[in-house]
């Protein structure tokens, strides 16, 4: 089978990796390519490669600025591919148990269980919190280079019968596939493939009006003020502050686990999420000007970290938050999105890169399964053969999961909506809902 990934950020690495494992057979039996716009290189820097995309405001496969936390299901998801891999990112970032929620007063509102497991682990694993770059960086190590061609795709076109076809850019000779996974996040060209009939994006990402900022400090600069273990989230009536620790000691000894909570390292992260009506473009964006009205934003928060963090600030970047709108499908003969091409979530939920994960391991697992059913019956593997597992797995991979993604969009846009300006008797109303939750609900669990 002939399987072409457009997208080489987390979802498209992960999926080849899965794809990889589980397929039937050899892997000489499996050609497995990706193409990707952007350079994966992984000897170019992470500064070098942030500067090479087309905006310091647009999302991209490759975006290297963002952190981003992942969660237990998502940690297992990586364990079960492979538990080397799962060390990696662990050690890359920073194990957190607890949520602790405040208002900008320095009130504290609710303390949430950070952990979750399922029933057959004895422990529970922690979120961790890593730089989405550590992530990336883990998964795309375990791809041959030369399973990554640095092209840019300008058309896929979805044939009912034979082989599906992809088109390059620069005019190069077009590859046919028989199936084409889409990985290519919310501006997905793979999306195109799947709605034919209109001549344009019936479902273009939505910039949800809000945009987020952050950056690192040193973690001795707050040493006493924030507590081992934790991730901190600040609501506001004119925005969203949080921080959390980036990193593990290098002398931990159980740095690499996610069933424990380390002694931080050097570096404290933080992020601001606050609304803008129109979404920044970057040749106009003045980031001085950001800094500035960050500060200002801020001054009068009551919280002592954020007001260490705002005295030395400097915003580099700014990150606009793009949602997709909910598809009535994510495949079409052959062609089939996973990640944020078929559902990007907004960053409150916690889980975009955990339900990317879960995307690729779920599709993978199915496609194996259908191969498998298919060899026991002794079926002579056709055209038409080939085809029919396909299109059988996506079935399958859509209705596993297109609810669990729509539930947990559900709780992330109420989340969002708390990090929007609002007047004072919203913002104290929000006070008192985050503090109920906290007395009636006092350990959470993330699933």
């Amino acid at each position: 089978m002939k399987i072409v990934i457009i997208g080489a950020g987390i979802a498209g690495c992960a999926a080849y990796l899965e794809l990889r494992k589980h397929l039937p057979t050899s892997s000489e039996d499996h050609e497995i390519i990706i193409y990707e716009a952007y350079s994966t290189d992984l000897h170019v820097t992470a500064e070098e490669r942030q500067q090479k995309q087309e905006s310091n405001t647009h999302s991209s496969t490759l975006l290297v600025g963002g952190g981003l936390g992942i969660a237990a299901n998502g940690l297992n998801v990586l364990r079960r591919l492979d538990e080397d891999l799962l060390k990696n990112v662990v050690r890359s970032g920073y194990a957190a148990s607890t949520f602790n929620m405040k208002s900008k007063n320095g009130w504290s509102l609710v303390s949430m269980d950070a952990t979750g497991h399922t029933s057959s682990e004895k422990q529970r694993m922690h979120m961790v919190a890593a730089s989405r770059h550590s992530l990336w960086q883990a998964l795309r190590s375990r791809i041959p280079d030369e399973h990554i061609i640095n092209k840019r795709i300008s058309e896929v076109i979805a044939s009912p019968d034979g082989k599906n076809v992809i088109h390059f850019v620069d005019g190069s000779p077009s590859v046919e596939a028989d199936l084409v996974i889409g990985a290519d996040g919310v501006r997905s060209t793979a999306k195109r493939a799947i709605f034919p009939e209109f001549k344009e994006d019936p479902y273009p990402p939505n910039y949800e009006g809000l945009v987020g900022v952050g950056g690192f400090i040193p973690s001795a600069d707050v040493k006493g003020l924030v507590e081992d273990g934790s991730m901190n989230f600040i609501f506001g009536g004119n925005g969203f502050f949080g921080y959390f620790f980036s990193e593990s000691a290098t002398s931990a000894p159980n740095r690499d686990s996610p069933y424990y909570v380390s002694e931080p390292g050097d570096s404290l992260a933080w992020w601001s999420t606050y609304e803008i009506d129109e979404c920044p473009d970057r040749k106009t964006l003045d980031m001085a000007d950001v800094t500035r009205q960050l500060r200002e934003r801020h001054s009068h928060w009551k919280d002592p970290v954020v007001q260490k963090i705002i005295q030395s600030l400097k915003v580099d970047s700014m990150y606009p938050t793009w949602t997709v709108p909910p598809l009535p499908t994510w495949e079409r003969d052959g062609v089939v999105l996973v990640g944020d091409a078929a559902h990007a979530l907004p960053p409150s939920s916690g889980q975009g890169s955990s339900q990317a994960l879960e995307d690729v391991e779920a599709f993978a697992l199915l496609l194996s399964h259908h191969l498998h059913q298919n060899d026991s019956r002794k079926k002579m593997m056709t055209s038409n053969n080939l085809k029919g597992v396909i299109r059988r797995t996506a079935s399958q991979y859509m209705a596993l999961r297109k609810p669990r993604v729509t539930e947990i969009l559900k709780h992330a846009q109420q989340t969002q909506s708390k990090k929007r300006d609002m007047g004072v008797v919203q913002e104290y109303s929000m006070y008192t809902f985050l503090k109920i939750m906290g007395e009636y609900n006092p350990v959470n669990s993330v699933q």
